[in-house]
């Protein structure tokens, strides 16, 4: 009996490792396809530098829209759209800034709106200052502090994250809550340190948030120097004012569309792979890492296989979200249109962490699905692709988790994505080609070992 165990363990045994071999010959094909022949690069070039930024509601949004579903079409079997309608925020006259003070004098500093402020009135807004890092400390200040002020937000980046979205996340809620939050206290504006561990003069907008049952002030984001500059001017000068003019406003809602192109199972074609990065982007910049770069490794992914000649045994599909940025109206109505549907997601990857070198991915799934996906990892080990330890997906496709889906996000190196993120600099040239191409590969090996073996 002991001989026919164990001759059914090494059977098993080398069936396994027969299957490992044959899927990273596959791989291999799959890496040397993409780093040959990808047009990912290529493509992104286009949308970088013809298209430029593509706020939602925008003409270039619009633009981004047509420019890849013309591209989806030469490499998925079935392409379209999906309505959606987003808010439309523009951002207006290039917005001014300055630091006042009677003991040192004026000084302008670099700023951006924040995305859904609303403008300061047309002479601007001239005020004292506050600083403050936390919202305790705002709350002790309370409103015999805070009344007819500006509440400055300077709470830095905690350097000791090494995974530097672990800084965001410490940081961003100053940003997101700050507006509000200084409003109750009767503030007149607020002024936030941009996001980034970066100490330059290139400030950060991103996304805000109101509370409607609070009134409504402009809120800005400063450059880091700026920052810096503002904090030790204040300690000389308590009493120094900032003034800011921002001619920005909210118009009514646009319609736009998800982009979807998608390559049939030949076995299991009702189990579904999506893929996807946002399409829409600030307009400060080009928005090519964010997220350019996540859009077109996820088309790269339909064209590696049709290049290839590998038919999947599960659907495919990629989808260009729209409205990530600003309201996340896309992500929103893709779940909502795949539950009114049935539709089953067996995965859903996104990228949106830059097109940087690929060091892993990131999984958000029950312990049985995750060690499955964990048996595969000595296939990516060869691609420099070796942590899978993080949990997570991504923005657009974290509503499909309620509906069964793992979520999977490609977790690139991060220590210069927020050189970029949010800024003028995010542009075209700051994508190396490799790199990109490698995130490509690892998704596109990730995708076809799920769809060969499913989850």
């Amino acid at each position: 009996m002991k001989k026919y165990f164990l001759s059914a363990c090494y059977f098993l045994l080398t069936g396994f490792l027969f299957s490992q071999n044959n899927d990273s010959i596959t791989c291999r094909k799959i890496a040397n396809e993409i780093l040959n022949n990808g047009k990912c690069y290529s493509w992104l070039d286009y949308l970088s530098n013809k298209v430029g930024g593509r706020l939602a509601g925008s003409p270039q949004a619009a633009a981004a829209v047509e420019y890849t579903y013309q591209i989806m079409k030469t490499v998925a079997d079935t392409t379209y759209l999906q309505p959606c309608m987003v808010p439309h925020w523009v951002r207006g006259d290039k917005e001014v800034a300055k630091i006042i003070s009677s003991k040192t004098g004026e000084q302008k500093v670099p700023i951006f709106a924040l995305g859904g402020s609303i403008a300061t009135p047309d002479a601007g807004i001239s005020a004292e200052v506050v600083e403050v890092h936390n919202f305790d400390e705002l709350k002790k200040l309370g409103k015999a502090g805070v009344q007819g002020k500006i509440v400055f937000y300077n709470r830095p980046f905690d350097e000791t994250e090494i995974n530097t979205f672990g800084a965001y996340g410490k940081a961003v809620d100053q940003r997101w809550a700050g507006p509000s939050e200084a409003a109750k206290y009767g503030a007149v504006g607020t002024v936030v340190r941009s996001m980034t561990n970066a100490i330059d003069d290139n400030p950060h907008t991103g996304g805000m948030g109101y509370k409607d049952s609070i009134p409504k002030v402009p809120c800005c984001a400063i450059s880091t120097k700026g920052a810096n500059l503002l904090s030790t001017w204040l300690k000389n000068d308590p009493k120094l004012k900032f003034y800011f003019k921002m001619n920005c406003q909210t118009l009514p809602d646009e319609k736009s569309y998800n982009v979807v192109g998608e390559i049939k199972g030949t076995e299991h074609p009702e189990e579904i792979i999506v893929i996807g990065g946002h399409l829409d982007s600030w307009d400060v910049g080009h928005g090519a890492q964010d997220d350019g770069a996540g859009c077109v490794q996820s088309i790269e992914i339909l064209r590696a296989f049709k290049a290839l000649g590998i038919k999947p045994k599960r659907t495919i599909r990629a989808v260009m979200f729209m409205n990530e940025e600003n309201g996340g109206r896309g992500g929103s109505k893709y779940a909502e249109l795949a539950k009114l549907n049935k539709e089953k997601h067996i995965a859903a990857m996104e990228s949106d962490a830059g097109g940087f070198t690929p060091r892993g991915l990131s999984i958000d799934a029950t312990s049985d699905k995750k060690e499955k996906i964990l048996k595969w990892k000595n296939i990516f080990m060869p691609y420099g692709v070796y942590d899978f330890s993080a949990n997570g997906g991504g923005a657009d496709i974290d509503a499909l988790k309620d509906q069964g889906s793992v979520l999977i996000g490609l977790y690139p190196d991060s220590q210069r994505y927020f050189d970029y993120h949010h800024t003028a600099t995010d542009t075209f040239d700051k994508v190396n080609k490799r790199e990109l191409e490698l995130g490509a590969a690892a998704m596109t090996m990730m995708v076809y070992l799920i769809s060969e073996y499913g989850l």
